[in-house]
């Protein structure tokens, strides 16, 4: 049955477009073709404002590192666990250290000139180039194999609405930026229909079990389990929404500075809700290449529900000496691992819908930043910590690559998709080829 044959019908059911994508990927709508082609996927997640090398990286390369304090919420996924240490952003040009650290974090290439003024060093605008998430996510699309609804989904928490140099991660190509969507409710809206209010949310998720209902008994009893597996995920989303939206509405809601519509307070719930999105999306097929971008480069979040009132950029430009401000970001990026966990913890317990294993097993998930420490803006040392099985990378080690440029790693995740380009971003980086992770 190829694809019009099974879209065909479908629509003679009466299965509308927001069912289609996760009924297409069942086996049971699939026989008479060939063996589809693993599925690979790709997830960059970005929290800012460096870390604490101190509490961060392992004492020993190898593969019998003991995880520091700010990594330890990651222990139970050693074996699929990449730590790599000395890569480095040696991209230089207009623009302060967290403009370029953001802007070619994931570009490998300067800023334009422009009138965006940080620090003390020359003014910038956006990235001249693009950015390797939309690179793989161009060359999928091209594929009808690999060519998804979306291509890619850019999540957001807390991202402020004002577009600027540090608010912007991924980029379409020179002078393109994507904004991330950081309200769960636009995203469920992009995922599962247009609504005009919230209010339609479960009138939108009855449809999609009576579409569910309505091919039950023309698929496998295999099939009819990840069915159930699928609509009790989406139900669950639908109640944490819910959940969500109530308190925010009985609650007052502070005067946030312009752009910021969520309270501070709520970045725990709005951080699941994105991945709790992001994995439902997974599931339907509707992306291979997410993004998950925490506030902006100089982030300020104050993470109060750990206790800590000082935001975090501020603390970031303390002193090593200063063992209190050290210690409350080390807890700072000890929650941004983990919110990694638990995606990581959903991803492993859901399984493929074609069967071929969880989504974890088909998926690599990268926690980076835009400065490796915040106090000295060094773009040496950028922490990249890698998990899953999607890209095939040789895992369960920690690497210090002692000095080179980051641009050879954005190469190495395109090769990962098969995508075996010479050069990503500026060129005179890319000379010695990928690192070597397989």
């Amino acid at each position: 049955m190829n694809e019009s044959t099974r879209r065909d019908f479908l629509r003679t059911l009466g299965v509308s477009a927001a069912a289609m994508p996760f009924l297409m990927g069942l086996p049971s709508f699939a026989f008479g073709n060939p063996a589809p082609l693993r599925k690979k996927r790709l997830v960059v997640l970005f929290s800012p404002d460096g870390i604490v090398p101190s509490t961060f990286w392992p004492d020993m390369p190898g593969t019998g590192f003991i995880f520091k304090e700010s990594l330890k919420p990651l222990a139970n996924y050693r074996d699929k666990m990449l730590i790599l240490k000395g890569v480095g952003d040696r991209i230089r040009g207009d623009g302060d250290g967290h403009m370029r650290g953001i802007g070619c974090l994931l570009t490998g290439i300067e800023l334009f000139p422009g009138n965006v003024q940080g620090g003390s060093d020359t003014p910038a605008g956006w990235s001249s180039g693009i950015s390797i998430d939309q690179e793989i996510k161009n060359y999928l699309q091209k594929n009808p194999a690999t060519k998804t609804r979306f291509g890619s989904l850019e999540f957001g928490v807390m991202v402020p609405e004002h577009a600027d140099t540090w608010t912007r991660m991924c980029y379409a190509g020179p002078n393109k930026p994507i904004a991330p969507i950081d309200d769960p409710y636009q995203m469920f809206n992009k995922l599962y229909g247009s609504m005009k209010d919230r209010e339609l949310m479960k009138s939108v998720l009855d449809d999609l079990k009576q579409d569910m209902d309505k091919v039950r008994s023309q698929i496998s009893k295999d099939d009819q389990r990840l069915l159930d597996d699928h609509m009790q995920l989406v139900r669950e989303m639908e109640k944490d929404i819910s959940n969500h939206k109530n308190e925010t509405l009985n609650h007052p809601v502070p005067q946030l500075e312009p752009g910021v519509r969520r309270d501070n307070d709520n970045m725990p719930k709005i951080s699941k809700l994105q991945i709790d999105l992001m994995v439902s999306s997974f599931i339907a097929d509707s992306c291979r290449v997410a993004t998950l971008q925490y506030t902006n480069s100089v982030g300020q979040p104050r993470f109060t529900w750990l206790g800590i009132t000082e935001g975090q950029h501020d603390l970031s430009h303390e002193p090593d000496s200063n063992t209190v401000a050290q210690e409350k970001l080390t807890r700072i990026n000890k929650w941004y691992a983990e919110q990694m966990a638990y995606l990581l913890k959903k991803l492993s317990e859901t399984k493929e819908p074609d069967g071929n294993g969880t989504l974890l097993d088909n998926t690599t998930v990268i926690w980076t930043n835009e400065l490796g420490q915040g106090n000295s803006h060094t773009l040496e040392n950028i922490p990249w910590v890698l998990v899953g099985g999607g890209l095939g990378f040789k895992t369960g080690r920690y690497i210090d690559f002692k000095g080179v440029h980051h641009n050879r790693l954005l190469m190495e995740l395109a090769h990962g998709f098969g995508h075996n380009v010479t050069s990503f971003g500026n060129k005179d980086y890319c000379g010695q080829g990928v690192l070597g992770l397989t």
